[in-house]
């Protein structure tokens, strides 16, 4: 046998023991606060056929599916990243045809007793076909071409959640740009998307008057510290001005017309100008088309955040407005995430002891078992056990990142760097929904949320990481 291939062998390679104890530990306590949140008190005997009966079968499925992950070598993950991505994909889009609507979504294939969610598998099939994709030698981000291969292996998913109405899963999507931005993806990129946020959640607090001339005041403090002269904030103020008097004069002559038009009517009246004065300073003052591009991108996105929000569901919009503060409805939209608050500040500093719960044991808290689990935690437990679930959660991404930043070859790290993303997200989104920071998306907490298909998928996640983490060498290479 090669040294490599010893290196890179179960029997022969160092296994990183540290993470895989951690994610045992996970396990453990997410299965005993399972067990809590679905305790009555009758003191039943054990019932393989409850909650948690079936997630001890999933746990002891993933045990034994874990085994043979890491007998596998790894070079099979390479070969087979991009039919394992196809065939999952062409899953759930059979999922449209076939599945019965569960909460308002097709994205569930029910065989007999048991539902399968193809979409958990996704992230798992998504993390291997972007590695195979990103390792290729000659491959750039910065090149049009690659870029557009990337984002066409994620935009494929995401269209199909859509249709399937699985919005939650979606959004687990944007945990990719952790390992875009380690691998170089450009800055702008991150900017924009910041901007497209604070500007979408801006317009539910700010009249649309208020959040132009929020627009435009950032844009001329940007111009003014980009070029560190007068000429900038002159130049793109001049042409706002313009476009502002021309959108105002189109409002006069069509009278009748929907005062929000005016946004539509100020980028359509105010882009020629601003092009052509950014011409005139382009040997003086270049990269001034940035603002005006940023400008007229931002003032559009906002005219058309009505049309978004609205093409949401009901009950999607009201928790975004609960969220934000803006609507409250404690009895209604609210009820979820405002019996969670009061489980989790009950639970006090030590919380309440195990199976003592009596938010979580009388059902005051829904999908206590699944998205809400983490108030099981929080009560019965108290502060101490939320401190003590989430540093096991933050010390198991360094670790994923550790493998990454010491992996020899680049499939290795992107792939780490992927579960990194995407276990860091799932826990940032399904915490702060319970206490109220993030919208209610359905997004399950990893190894503590009820369901075999997304305890199946992170249990996939991790061991594949930590097999391909066998080939790269010492463990010492990278410390946390």
């Amino acid at each position: 046998m090669t040294e490599r291939a010893k290196q890179g062998s179960l029997l022969h390679g160092r296994v990183d023991w540290l993470t895989i104890g951690i994610a045992l530990v996970l396990t453990a306590l997410g299965w005993v606060n399972l067990y809590a949140a679905v305790y009555d008190g009758a003191g039943a005997a054990f019932d393989f056929g409850s909650r948690y009966g079936m997630q001890l079968v999933w746990i002891g499925v993933s045990l034994a599916m874990s085994l043979v992950v890491m007998l596998v070598d790894d070079k099979y993950y390479h070969i087979l990243a991009f039919p394992l991505y196809i065939g999952v994909l062409a899953v759930m889009v059979l999922t449209l045809f076939v599945s019965p609507e569960i909460k308002g979504a097709r994205a569930w294939l029910v065989l007999g007793p048991v539902s399968i969610q193809p979409a958990e598998f996704m992230k798992f099939a998504a993390s291997l076909a972007l590695a195979r994709t990103m390792s290729v030698f000659g491959f750039s981000l910065g090149r049009l071409r690659d870029f557009l291969r990337v984002a066409a292996i994620l935009a494929l998913p995401i269209a199909v959640m859509f249709l399937q109405h699985d919005v939650g899963s979606a959004v687990v999507y944007g945990s990719f740009l952790f390992m875009l931005y380690r691998e170089g993806l450009n800055r702008w990129i991150y900017i924009v998307s910041g901007i497209v946020m604070t500007l979408f959640f801006g317009s539910f607090w700010i009249t649309d008057t208020g959040l132009l001339m929020l627009i435009i005041a950032g844009c001329t403090v940007g111009a003014g510290l980009t070029f560190r002269s007068w000429q900038g904030p002159l130049v793109f103020l001049a042409s706002v001005a313009f476009a502002s008097v021309a959108a105002w004069l189109g409002f006069v002559f069509i009278g009748g017309m929907d005062w929000r038009y005016y946004h539509i009517l100020l980028v359509t009246a105010g882009a020629s100008l601003p092009v052509v004065m950014a011409l005139a300073y382009a040997r003086r003052l270049r990269g001034f088309g940035v603002f005006i591009a940023l400008f007229i991108a931002s003032v559009a996105f906002v005219s058309v955040t009505d049309v978004v929000f609205d093409s949401l569901d009901t009950h999607q919009q009201k928790r975004i407005l609960d969220t934000l503060g803006i609507e409250s409805d404690a009895r209604g939209w609210g009820y979820n995430v405002n019996q969670s608050k009061i489980a989790i500040g009950s639970g006090g500093f030590t919380g309440k002891g195990w199976l003592e719960g009596t938010q979580t044991k009388f059902n005051f808290v829904p999908e206590q078992s699944t998205d809400f689990i983490f108030c099981t935690v929080g009560e019965e437990w108290g502060f101490v056990g939320t401190v003590v679930v989430l540093a096991l959660f933050c010390v198991l991404i360094m670790r994923l990142v550790a493998m990454g930043e010491r992996a020899q070859e680049p499939f290795s790290r992107i792939y780490c760097y992927c579960v990194a993303g995407v276990f860091l997200l799932h826990v940032l989104i399904n915490v702060g929904m319970t206490i109220g920071l993030v919208p209610v998306i359905g997004i399950p907490l990893p190894f503590f949320s009820y369901g075999g298909s997304s305890f199946l998928a992170f249990t996939l996640l991790l061991v594949v990481a930590v097999r391909l983490d066998l080939g790269s060498g010492d463990l010492s290479q990278t410390r946390l």
